[in-house]
């Protein structure tokens, strides 16, 4: 069967250590395993679960309803989504296309086939997306907490700096290397480039993302979205 996988990270830690990567090398084990051909990988970097924030969950779901592939892999259920509603939500979308959702965690395949003959399937599947929205839901709290006791003690307490800023002394100010590389970006959109054509010129002329060595489109498309919000 012809297969997309669709790969997420949401915060700094899942980039700088265990995220990308790892759910690459999982959906293209999956794949080689259970004799599937991995035919695109979509990826989603820093960004969170909602929705609309989610462009190339929007292009992997294209692909599908183009005839593109015939399922969908995620290294991990909670990938698609930590949230029950959303989750269900995007599964019967899948299934109303007539494709398939596969999860490269052997313990959740079995919940992914809903069966009128086993309801428990169904059952048990909600209950682990109820469980990934308890734990975002928590770790938002953890965060909210953690702000508010810097923002006490008067430091910066919003998270990683946009692109284009830097917290210097506890205040934001701007990166001059990023806001070059920022101004780049617009005037390559502006000249009609691609997401995928801007990541390739800005590695071409040694613009680095803020985490890691490539571009990627959803990053693109974001620093460009608050640059000209911000406008």
């Amino acid at each position: 069967m012809r297969v997309i996988a669709y790969i997420r990270v949401s915060t700094e830690k899942q980039l700088d250590g265990y995220g990308l990567d790892v759910q690459r090398d999982a959906v293209r084990a999956w794949a080689r395993t259970n004799g599937h051909r991995l035919v695109l990988i979509f990826t989603e970097e820093g960004v969170s679960g909602k929705l609309e924030e989610r462009p190339a969950l929007a292009e992997a779901l294209r692909a599908l309803k183009d005839g593109q592939a015939d399922g969908i892999v995620v290294p991990k259920l909670d990938r698609l989504a930590r949230d029950l509603v959303v989750q269900e939500q995007l599964i019967a979308e899948v299934w109303r296309m007539g494709a398939t959702v596969f999860s490269a965690v052997a313990s959740e395949a079995d919940y992914l086939v809903d069966d009128p003959a086993d309801p428990s399937r169904k059952l048990i599947r909600q209950v682990l997306g109820a469980v990934s929205e308890y734990e975002r839901a928590m770790i938002a709290l953890r965060l909210r907490s953690g702000r508010a006791r810097k923002a006490a003690s008067g430091g910066y307490a919003y998270g990683a700096p946009a692109y284009g800023q830097k917290a210097v002394d506890k205040e934001l100010t701007e990166d001059t290397r990023e806001q070059d590389a920022l101004a780049r970006m617009i005037e390559l959109a502006d000249d009609g480039k691609s997401l995928r054509e801007i990541c390739a010129e800005l590695e071409k002329e040694g613009h680095r993302p803020k985490r890691g060595d490539r571009w990627h489109p959803t990053t693109v498309n974001r620093c460009l979205t608050r640059a000209r919000a911000a406008a």
